[in-house]
């Protein structure tokens, strides 16, 4: 299955595959079945249920939850997948090229969470997820990033993937979480604050 490309746009650096296998025309197709089996970018076969390809799904799941919120976001996790994708055990130097993912889209996140949080009330509890519809969808996507970087953790352990994948999902969920109180706070709705149930 080959899944990912699209254009990186003003950053202006090709990126590569997420996955490497048929074409098109044959990925819907009952005969293109791999019993069970799947490629990574570097070629290598391996079992679906490998933690590559869990991880894969988690960000590809993450992506669509974000959906319109952030195209830079969506394009980033491409990158973030290609990455995920191309194990560093069997990548060859062609591919690092295409797929290295660097420490500046982590800065760049840190930078946004600075300049929402500025424009926020302190938190002085703990929120549900709530404050409207647009709110409550962030904390979901807030949510499913966290698994993301829990797929993608092992494998940077075991030297698969680079360590700024990681870096980038940990502050992209608080980055979520910042822009899920900012918009309530836009929205004027209210976050829902945990109240501890009696005896």
């Amino acid at each position: 299955v080959r899944e990912g490309g699209g254009n990186r746009g003003e950053r202006g650096v090709e990126p590569g595959p997420i996955l490497a296998g048929p074409g098109p025309a044959s990925e819907c197709l009952p005969r293109a079945f791999s019993k069970g089996f799947s490629s990574t970018f570097t070629g290598e076969r391996r079992p679906k249920a490998d933690r590559i390809f869990e991880a894969l799904g988690a960000t590809d799941e993450l992506s669509s939850a974000i959906g319109l919120v952030n195209e830079s976001v969506q394009c980033m996790l491409q990158d973030v997948g290609s990455n995920i994708a191309t194990p560093l055990s069997s990548a060859r130097e062609a591919h690092l090229k295409r797929t290295s993912f660097s420490e500046k889209p982590v800065l760049e996140l840190e930078q946004w969470i600075d300049s929402y949080s500025e424009q926020l009330p302190p938190l002085r509890a703990f929120i549900l997820p709530s404050g409207g519809k647009s709110s409550a969808a962030l904390h979901f996507s807030r949510a499913v990033c966290r698994r993301a970087e829990r797929c993608v953790v092992p494998l940077v352990q075991a030297g698969e993937a680079d360590p700024n994948v990681a870096k980038y999902l940990n502050r992209l969920s608080d980055y979520l979480f910042v822009l899920a109180r900012y918009t309530a706070m836009k929205e004027g709705k209210e976050e829902k604050i945990y109240v501890k149930p009696g005896p």
